[in-house]
């Protein structure tokens, strides 16, 4: 018998790899996709990924989906209040396990594990203390494809928004930034790889800056 898994999903390459993980893991079984949306603006919160793909990716995989909506200045308040919600739905139907994509931010781990622990689940972390640079190249090796979405460009150029997710990347990143974006220099959106039954098709359209640090590209 395998233990039902609820999976927090952002939409990009360190959640897709965590997901490729969970499936290999006979001892689980995925009942669905768990994705946080800002309301107003219909997207992903910081990866600026549109509701609607998310929404294709669930398709690709064949899971589940399971939309949370925050408004547009949700604090941690609302964003507690709903999740809670969301995750006591679930509880209620057998599922006390909720995995996730992190892969060193202490911090991080430890508020979900707390959260979790609160409504009497459990957490998961898959790729939980592996390196990042060997984790950003099996992504690629597996046959992952996403482009990034999003750049805060306090910590790397804004040319870096819009590109491909590949070695020519990984290798111009300049020297301190984390190879996977763990400390928030970059997001991704994953469109296809080994757990896509077929690709999401993208294509790239405008990219601007927002709030003066956030380069967003456009994924449609």
């Amino acid at each position: 018998m395998t233990i039902p898994v609820l999976f927090n999903w952002s939409s990009g390459k360190d959640s897709s790899l965590s997901l490729y993980e969970m499936l290999q893991d006979e001892r689980y079984t995925i009942e669905s996709l768990l994705t946080t949306i800002t309301r107003d603006f219909k997207r992903v919160s910081m990866h600026g990924t549109r509701e609607e793909l998310v929404h294709r990716q669930a398709e690709a995989f064949g899971i589940p989906l399971k939309i949370i909506y925050i408004s547009r200045n949700a604090n941690n308040e609302e964003y507690d209040r709903k999740m809670k919600e969301a995750l006591l739905e679930y509880r209620e139907q057998g599922v006390f396990s909720v995995a996730s994509g992190d892969i060193y931010l202490e911090e991080v781990r430890q508020y979900r594990v707390e959260k979790l622990a609160s409504v009497g689940m459990d957490a998961l972390f898959p790729v939980w203390g592996k390196d990042s640079g060997n984790l950003a190249r099996e992504f690629i090796k597996l046959g992952f494809r996403a482009v990034v979405t999003c750049v805060d460009t306090e910590m790397l150029s804004g040319d870096f928004s819009g590109r491909e997710f590949d070695e020519e990347f990984l290798n111009d990143l300049p020297e301190g930034a984390d190879p996977c974006g763990e400390n928030g220099e970059f997001h991704t959106f994953c469109y296809d790889g080994p757990i896509f039954k077929q690709p999401v098709h993208v294509t790239r359209g405008d990219i601007v800056l927002r709030n003066d640090r956030y380069m967003f590209c456009d994924i449609t």
